[in-house]
């Protein structure tokens, strides 16, 4: 079993005494409402960095799902209207304490962890229109409105957390498959969703 402490107003895992300080710790915290506190801190110091390039700000990730448990890491989805001038923003999103990463392994991406191994956010930009857009936003509400796939995806979670402490490669390959069967039941929601709307009604934004 994990064990978790306070560091300021964040859950952080207790590393093993026996491992690296270098080397990431991986664990799940059960849900507090001030990851939804933290993140709208933080997203009005990403839109003031971001300026006119931001086109839209989301929370996405496990930290988006209430009731989820979770890596206490705020994930953020911004729509940029140029993904390549995201470029120039580098040293401001070094002053707030992120590295900049570019594209790390995902075309048209632009990645910013902040927190060195000890991960605290991750922002993850994308132009507007990207497919990767709706496919975040498309699994975070998916599991809002299915709080039973959420437990069991939190279940998974938990085990794998506990399987590789130590070992990000093994913990994100073990929910691979079952992240992939989320999605097509998701693509299937949202079909069954956009069938049976009225003619000419809108989706919430």
């Amino acid at each position: 079993m994990q064990q978790v402490y306070k560091e300021g107003n964040r859950i952080v895992g207790k590393p093993d005494p026996g491992k690296s300080a270098n080397e990431r710790f991986i664990m799940v915290a059960d849900y507090t409402e001030s990851w939804v506190e933290e993140y709208e801190a933080e997203a009005e110091r990403l839109r003031e960095v971001f300026g006119e390039l931001l086109v839209g700000i989301h929370h996405i990730g496990s930290t988006s799902v209430p009731g989820l448990a979770a890596k206490p890491v705020i994930d953020f989805l911004v729509e940029a209207a140029d993904i390549d001038r995201v470029d120039e923003l580098n040293d401001r999103m070094l002053k707030l304490g992120y590295e900049a990463r570019g594209e790390y392994g995902i075309p048209s991406r632009r990645f910013f962890p902040k927190g060195g191994n000890q991960r605290s956010h991750h922002v993850h930009v994308f132009p507007v229109g990207h497919h990767r857009v709706k496919d975040h936003l498309l699994f975070r509400d998916y599991l809002r409105a299915f709080p039973e796939e959420a437990r069991a995806y939190e279940k998974l979670k938990r085990s794998l957390a506990d399987e590789f402490p130590h070992d990000i490669d093994g913990y994100c390959d073990g929910k691979d498959e079952f992240i992939k069967e989320l999605n097509r039941r998701a693509e299937r929601w949202a079909a069954n969703k956009a069938e049976n709307r009225a003619p000419g009604e809108m989706d919430e934004v």
